[in-house]
């Protein structure tokens, strides 16, 4: 038996006024994962436990089978995994992310302009967080590059209990209201503006029309993670297709191979054809699993982009979910599809939310008679099953035939 699942994240969302009170699911054109549903099981799975912010190291961990109240610790350690960077047991990784402020006056006056600083590339981002290091590193302390914006810092020297707001949920906000009330923490963040504000590489992306990077913004942190690997689990071997450490690091923490796709950066304008080469390449290889994550879609929320959004769920399904399923049918093994995002996240919003996401279950040894009512979207729960958790459907999932 063949599985493959495809998360397009954050794809889920709320009825939208310019969209005459669809949702970017209903208006999209994603002909081929639609006329699968027409065979498959379709319903909701409630991926966040009650609890628990609706994080994308959350969903997925849920989706693949992990209860993220007994194995979550957050999303910077499984960064740090995928970047293969040694952590002790009193080690804590935080996602150091390169962000754009705005404003005049001191640091908690400014506002969040843009939580990506314009989806920085990775040469850019590079030389701006081995500055921070040489600055501000030492001492317990060790920042890191990553892929583009999503930087890391290691230390044993920061609580790891402290709250702080991820910056994509405070777009346009002034940080005053969210910013940590550890002051070690809070003192890095702020040294950090200080440092970069007149950094001739901003002096030089202004000049080119590019955002600047103002400050790091520290988040999402806890301490290493350790999973039983999902051939404990279900017996399956597996291949996480991703563009993002962090999904990356979920996969290496599971015992899955994963691969870099040339070109794949976690936008809208990523390597589609080169994730369904690596999905199929991966299933020639012998893999039983192969989970492919998508970050556009819940990238084009993030920044209101509904126009990107609809267009990041046309080229998945054009580019990756039909001939990684056109190959899975021509294999002639017995294959089973899941298709979902791992949370929603509503344009309106811009931000994730906790309700459940829809979802299709494709069996091929077990086709059903086509509806032709059926569709990929949050409608899927008028006529479909529940699941009370993302542990519950992968179990179901990767049941025995």
């Amino acid at each position: 038996m063949k599985y493959f699942i495809l998360v397009p994240d954050g794809c889920g969302d709320w009825p939208i006024p310019s969209l005459d009170g669809k949702t970017p699911l209903e208006t999209a054109n994603i002909k081929y994962i639609n006329e699968l549903a027409k065979v498959s099981e379709t319903g909701l799975v409630r991926t966040i436990p009650d609890g628990i912010e609706p994080g994308s190291d959350a969903a997925n961990l849920s989706l693949l089978g992990y209860d993220p109240a007994i194995y979550l610790s957050g999303r910077a350690p499984l960064e740090a995994a995928a970047m293969s960077i040694p952590m002790s047991d009193t080690d804590a990784a935080f996602r150091a992310s390169l962000v754009t402020l705005e404003g005049d006056g001191q640091y908690k006056e400014l506002t969040v302009k843009d939580h990506s600083a314009g989806e920085i590339e990775n040469e850019d981002a590079d030389i701006f967080i081995r500055y921070i290091d040489e600055k501000l590193g030492g001492d317990g302390l060790r920042f890191y590059p990553g892929i583009s914006y999503r930087c890391l810092l290691i230390t044993d020297k920061l609580d790891v209990k402290c709250k702080i707001t991820p910056p994509h949920d405070i777009l346009g906000q002034t940080v005053g209201g969210y910013l940590p009330d550890d002051d070690q923490i809070r003192e890095l963040m702020v040294k950090s503006y200080e440092l970069l504000k007149n950094h001739p590489l901003n002096i030089e992306r202004v000049k080119n029309g590019k955002p600047p990077v103002s400050s790091i913004w520290l988040w999402g942190q806890g301490k290493k993670m350790v999973l039983p690997s999902l051939a404990e689990k279900y017996g399956v071997s597996g291949c996480m297709v991703a563009a993002v450490n962090l999904l990356k690091g979920i996969g290496c923490s599971a015992g899955l191979t994963c691969p870099d796709i040339p070109g794949a950066t976690g936008t809208l304008y990523t390597n589609y054809e080169g994730k369904a080469a690596g999905a199929v390449e991966a299933f020639k290889s012998g893999k039983d699993l192969v989970f492919t994550h998508v970050e556009a879609p819940d990238e084009c929320s993030h920044t209101g982009d509904l126009d990107g959004k609809l267009k990041s769920l046309e080229l998945i399904d054009q580019k990756i979910f039909k001939p990684v399923t056109e190959y899975l049918e021509s294999s002639g093994e017995p294959y089973r599809v899941l298709v979902l995002p791992d949370h929603m996240t509503p344009v309106e919003i811009r931000t994730h939310s906790s309700e459940p996401v829809p979802f299709i279950l494709f069996d091929s040894q077990n086709k059903l008679p086509a509806d032709e009512t059926k569709a990929f979207s949050e409608a899927c729960g008028k006529q479909g099953r529940f699941f009370n958790s993302g542990s519950d459907l992968a179990d179901y999932f990767f049941r025995s035939t």
